[in-house]
């Protein structure tokens, strides 16, 4: 699924989007998590900064 969205991304608009991937780490177990999203280029920073939702 994952190739789908990125030979999306790489025609037309989709230039103007990247994929922002954070990492959290549950205080609880230890273990990491992974987040992936997709923003638009002029909102990576405040795509990085955000809380992270459960």
């Amino acid at each position: 699924m994952a190739k789908k969205v990125v030979a999306t991304l790489k025609t037309g608009n989709g230039k103007e989007y990247s994929k922002v991937i954070t990492m959290t780490k549950s205080p609880v177990t230890g273990a990491y998590s992974f987040k992936e999203i997709i923003v638009h280029n002029e909102h990576v920073k405040d795509a990085i900064t955000a809380p992270q939702g459960k």
